[in-house]
């Protein structure tokens, strides 16, 4: 009986472990296909309030999954601010005070530049591939695409802004079509979906994102792909807080 027991224990566990492997694997294809070895976006995002909405225009560039820099175009009131992400650390350049700030862990939950994304959504310092447990919950179709509904909960070690994430990965091309975020308590807090799916930069996604926050009735924010381009071949002295002033 013993030996029937520990036979089934070790059947289990070498399942739910290749369960989660492979959830694990979805979402890195989908996340490798997204930002490439190194990619260069540019971007409109519109914040939408039930009296009023902002445009602004950035430009990002990420290199892996450690090195991410954001430069903010327009308005003119923002302009030249610049977001720069090394491994865990997170750099906010600020041009009006000439001041570069490093963002503790504790910012990356708030607001990034007013909008409905967070410090977080944008920079990532949290890493959906190494932070978070994956498990595959079921299938789902998004917009008409067949898609893996995985969840994410963050490991014990790790810190995170999130709870626990839920995704939906198309089937197919392996793009990242709907997203709920949950706070600590399992409240849902903010849900992005992702629609107008093109060429970009030779890969078939998503050029529209849109972020709603669940208790804010009217608000929302809208990132919208202008150009995109991957693999371009980018320094890490790029990435660093000596460039960060020059950045254009």
């Amino acid at each position: 009986m013993k030996k029937i027991f520990f036979l089934l224990f070790y059947y289990l566990a070498f399942t739910f472990s290749a369960f989660a492997q492979e959830a694990k694997d979805i979402v890195k294809k989908a996340d490798e296909k997204a930002k490439g070895k190194t990619s260069i976006a540019n971007i409109t995002i519109q914040t939408i309030r039930p009296s009023w909405t902002r445009e602004m225009k950035v430009k990002g560039w990420t290199k892996g999954n450690d090195l991410t820099l954001i430069l903010v175009l327009a308005p003119a009131k923002e302009k030249g601010v610049v977001f720069l992400k090394r491994k865990k650390e997170v750099w906010n350049w600020i041009p009006s005070i000439e001041r570069n700030i490093k963002m503790p862990p504790s910012m990356m939950n708030q607001s990034w530049m007013g909008t409905d994304f967070t410090n977080d959504d944008l920079v990532k310092e949290a890493s959906i591939l190494e932070d978070y447990n994956h498990s595959c919950l079921t299938e789902v179709v998004i917009d008409g695409r067949d898609c893996y509904k995985i969840q994410l909960l963050p490991k014990p070690e790790s810190a995170v802004v999130w709870g626990k994430v839920v995704m939906a990965i198309d089937k197919k091309d392996f793009m990242m079509l709907h997203v709920e975020y949950y706070d600590e308590d399992g409240a849902l807090i903010n849900t992005m979906h992702c629609t107008d799916i093109k060429m970009l930069g030779g890969r078939l996604l998503p050029a529209k994102m849109e972020m709603v926050p669940a208790n804010k009735k009217g608000n929302k924010t809208v990132l919208l792909y202008n150009s995109l381009v991957f693999d371009t071949p980018l320094e890490d002295s790029f990435f660093t807080t000596q460039n960060i002033t020059k950045v254009k």
